[in-house]
């Protein structure tokens, strides 16, 4: 069995505040395999972009990395002292942001900052580094490349910006790649092009990526897995035709009901009551269970595991027994 590119294991995050301590991620594990798009979804505040974050490094106090590990083709990084992870952040592992605007630098040209990123995490001189920031511009779709480099961000439209972050995050060809909600705030045909920019880097490179996003249609395009984050834990994950046709958690069964269908005449999209908890207030047991119409006693207790079913893993007491996966009939 191949070891896989990025293996997190009960990774837990805190916040410290006056009131106490906040988790914003309660022991989470998961793989990705070299090559492989796993998706993130979940709603505001459930620790999708916390999750990238804290594997890049970018946890800063009062946020601190409390519990578990990250490996990245079997070195632990999680653990290392600040320069080591500096080299390891951009070289290794390629960030995403949601914003792109925000994530240039307004001051600078295009080509400083391609130029300087490559040449950090490089042995390339200016001249090869000019050359090889072009041909990324290129490959990414930015038209005459040659002539745009020397732009400022501004004079970019916010789908040649996130293109030009993407080459960014592709400047020292990392293994790795953490896409913070690439297609927010971009149109429907550019979200297209971006998707379809990001599946050729996974197949021809062998790039693997963490896409993070609230667009279920965008993991449907582009995710070979999916995971289901609800209040900072993962309730599901698996293969995402299995997710997204055939739910087993009570919330991802909530999220693919909000979805519109062309097929389908419902005239009422499923809607989840209540709202995502504040980390201050997340209740015992199934964080899940005040807005579950499935919740029983166990529910308000006792914490869910994950547990496999098949391709995929729930953490649910609907389906921790055999006799509850044997009326799911589910195969363990």
């Amino acid at each position: 069995m191949t070891v896989p590119i990025l293996s997190v294991r009960d990774l837990t995050v805190e916040f410290m505040a006056r009131r106490g301590t906040l988790r914003a991620l309660d022991a989470i594990s998961f793989d990705i395999a070299r090559g492989e798009v796993l998706g993130v979804v979940g709603e505001s505040g459930a620790g999708k972009s916390v999750t990238g974050s804290a594997i890049i490094g970018l946890i800063d106090p009062p946020g601190r990395i409390a519990g578990g590990e990250v490996v990245l083709s079997g070195e632990r990084i999680d653990n290392l002292p600040p320069d080591a992870m500096r080299k390891v952040r951009g070289k290794r592992i390629g960030m995403i942001f949601q914003d792109p605007l925000t994530s240039l630098n307004p001051l600078y040209r295009i080509s400083t900052q391609l130029i300087e990123t490559i040449r950090t995490h490089t042995d390339l001189d200016a001249v090869d580094a000019r050359k090889r920031a072009i041909a990324l511009l290129d490959e990414v779709g930015i038209p005459a490349p040659e002539r745009r480099i020397d732009g400022y961000p501004h004079e970019f439209s916010g789908g040649m910006r996130q293109r030009v972050v993407i080459a960014l995050a592709l400047c020292a060809e990392p293994e790795f790649i953490i896409a913070d909600e690439p297609t927010t705030a971009l149109d429907v045909s550019v979200q297209a092009q971006i998707i379809a920019l990001i599946k050729r880097l996974c197949q021809e490179r062998g790039t693997s990526v963490m896409l993070v996003t609230h667009d279920m249609g965008v993991i449907a395009e582009t995710a070979d897995r999916v995971a289901v984050m609800y209040a900072g834990r993962i309730v599901e994950i698996g293969p995402v035709r299995d997710v997204v046709k055939q739910p087993l958690h009570p919330y991802a069964k909530g999220l693919m009901g909000a979805i519109p269908s062309l097929e389908g005449d419902a005239e009422r999209l499923v809607q989840i009551p209540g709202t995502m908890p504040r980390l201050q207030a997340i209740p015992p047991g199934c964080a899940f269970n005040p807005r579950c119409e499935k919740a029983f006693a166990r529910c308000h207790v006792e914490r869910p595991e994950l547990v496999q079913l098949g391709d995929r893993k729930v953490a649910c007491h609907l389906y921790d027994q055999p006799l509850s996966r044997e009326k799911a009939g589910i195969a363990a």
